[in-house]
């Protein structure tokens, strides 16, 4: 999966319109990342690239390439 599909995830995850997430974005930022969010990132990262997130990862991300980082793995 390109970087760019798992960005247009992310953006279908928020809620939000395609092409407004980038990297460099700040989480903080993002009204719509909040817990349910955080819960629904969760099941994401399982189903769709194998990866379980704990609570320590999801308070370590920052920005959305630290997301993009943890998914690549």
């Amino acid at each position: 999966m390109t970087e760019k599909e798992k960005l247009a995830l992310l953006e279908d995850l928020l809620e939000i319109e395609e092409g407004t997430l980038n990297a460099e974005t700040n989480l903080d930022e993002i009204e719509e990342y909040d817990s349910m969010t955080k819960l629904s990132l969760i099941v994401m990262a399982e189903d769709e690239f194998g990866v379980k997130l704990d609570s320590a990862t999801l308070k370590g991300f920052k920005t959305v390439g630290d997301i993009l980082a943890v998914l690549n793995k």
